[in-house]
């Protein structure tokens, strides 16, 4: 799995643990093992300025998926996901780009009473779902992407041990309103 990050926030962030979440949630959602995804970090000048080219809407956000090969989700009996439009299954893809803005996370977590690490680990969890077909655009589907997105974080920290819930406990899995105006633009 070829996980790129390119941190150009300004903000010091555990890179390594962030490439292991992305690989984590990428493993379970049985992505091909040689698929490429990138993770871009930026500071909110540049988040504003994506989010108005692609979104059409001012200020910046918390994170933005652009998808490139629009693999799909697997199928219920636990098929690899495959490029849209591939005859056979197992091909490698390129998944895409998830940026996220660690300053618009920090707020964010304040506000959900979580680290600043939790809230990173949400939004890269989110925005790799977004990649993967999955919206919130109403009721049902955020209950399914943000039912799924909690099961990915919780299966994520389980496995990273008890340092990975801050000192009061929270969990950004938890804290599902934390992601606020999370954003995918459509595939152009």
């Amino acid at each position: 799995m070829s996980i790129e990050i390119a941190n150009e926030s300004g903000v010091a962030l555990d890179e390594a643990a962030l490439a292991g979440l992305a690989r984590h949630v990428l493993d379970e959602m049985r992505v091909h093992p040689l698929a490429e995804l990138s993770l871009l970090l930026v500071d909110e000048a540049a988040m504003t300025e994506l989010h108005v080219r692609w979104m059409g809407e001012e200020g910046p956000t918390d994170v933005l998926a652009f998808p490139m090969d629009e693999l799909r989700p697997p199928h219920p009996g636990g098929a690899q996901p495959e490029p849209a439009g591939s005859e056979s299954s197992g091909i490698p893809g390129l998944l895409g780009d998830v940026v996220i803005c660690p300053q618009i996370a920090t707020v964010q977590a304040r506000r959900a009473r979580h680290t600043v690490a939790d809230e990173i680990e949400l939004l890269c969890a989110h925005g790799i779902l977004h990649l993967l077909g999955y919206d919130h655009a109403d009721a049902k589907e955020h209950a399914a992407m943000f039912g799924l997105q909690d099961r990915l974080l919780a299966s994520w920290r389980a496995d990273q041990g008890p340092a990975s819930a801050d000192v009061n406990g929270h969990s950004a899995a938890s804290d599902q309103d934390a992601a606020a105006d999370d954003d995918q633009p459509a595939p152009g």
